[in-house]
């Protein structure tokens, strides 16, 4: 088993300039008459985790891609400079030098997907990062309720851009998709992507808001539609963030958008995960619903931090033999 290019993707071109989804005029059809079976979506996620078995150096490549597709993040009211710095350095080198060595990753620039913070961090965040090429992402348009006016969630998009932030999570109103009033939820993704300009919109749908499966879908479908370039789970702020039925509906909305409109859009799970486990079960079912493109960090990012310190854990085992206590390893 070749870690390196496991880890790096080189198989699977990895370094992919696809299309931006330019998005398409609201089109009901496409979405209206769908129906969601939940006990049919419920058990087809759940084998996602139980017919397959990852070991030993599958699993320790597994898991290196794991932690490049992770969007390390911070979103604490008593977040610092200091604080993002450290959350910076950490996702420049997310494994500790000996691990890499003994992995043999000494030489490929193993690094997080992005750094997720709030607007008034990102400047910070932008200057810590210089030359790593790691992007920086903002949280905005209200985050975590979306309930400010639009103009203020524009500004505040417009904001954390001019900051330095190359993608942008916005919160759409959940209101718009219970009422399913999807003319306002498609004109305001539209208006959020254009706030974005060349920075990327990340749309996080609240989906333990949205009561169905069906929402889930719905609010998936006239996402891309408005030109969304991911669709996100959840703000990680909700009673209920991202679940694999969840996952699987939104990937079987992203497969339909890309048969019916050619573009290629990007997914996002955040909030609840925590572990290692957490993190194989989401690339399980990325690779069995969409295939190796969305094992990339163009189109797959995991939106967490502590997950991180639990995956290097199991990466020392590996190499080691022996689990270290969780203080040995630095939480983002």
């Amino acid at each position: 088993m070749d870690i390196t290019t496991a880890a790096t993707g080189s198989e699977s071109g990895s370094a992919s300039h696809r299309p931006r989804n330019a998005g398409t005029k609201l089109l009901p059809d496409w979405f209206e008459d769908i129906a969601v079976n939940r006990s049919a979506t419920e058990r087809r996620a759940s084998t996602l985790t139980t017919r397959r078995t990852v070991k030993k150096a599958y699993q320790a490549a597994w898991l290196v891609k794991a932690i490049t597709c992770i969007d390390l993040t911070t979103l604490a009211g008593d977040d610092t400079a200091g604080r993002v710095r450290r959350l910076c350095a950490k996702a420049r080198k997310p494994i500790r030098d000996d691990i890499l060595e003994a992995l043999g990753l000494s030489d490929a620039n193993i690094t997080t997907g992005a750094v997720c913070v709030y607007p008034t961090i990102v400047g910070h965040a932008v200057k810590a990062l210089e030359g790593s090429g790691i992007p920086v992402a903002s949280v905005a348009t209200g985050f975590p309720t979306g309930l400010t006016p639009l103009p203020q969630r524009l500004a505040e998009i417009r904001y954390a851009v001019g900051e330095g932030a190359g993608e942008i999570d916005i919160v759409i109103t959940r209101e718009h998709v219970l009422t399913q009033n999807w003319a306002a939820l498609y004109d305001e993704i539209a208006q959020m992507r254009e706030a974005c300009g060349e920075a990327h919109l990340k749309t996080i749908l609240g989906t333990g808001d949205l009561n169905t499966l069906r929402n889930v879908y719905r609010a998936s479908m006239v996402a891309m539609q408005a030109g969304a370039d991911f669709i996100k789970t959840s703000t990680g702020k909700e009673n209920v963030n991202a679940t694999l039925p969840v996952g699987l509906v939104m990937a079987r909305a992203l497969r339909d958008y890309g048969e019916l409109s050619g573009y290629t859009v990007g997914f996002k799970p955040a909030g609840g995960m925590k572990t290692a486990k957490d993190a194989m079960s989401w690339l399980f079912l990325m690779k069995e619903e969409l295939g190796l493109p969305w094992l990339q960090p163009d189109l797959f990012r995991l939106g967490a931090s502590s997950m991180l310190a639990d995956i290097e854990r199991q990466l020392e085992h590996y190499v080691t033999g022996r689990y270290a206590a969780s203080s040995r390893h630095a939480l983002a």
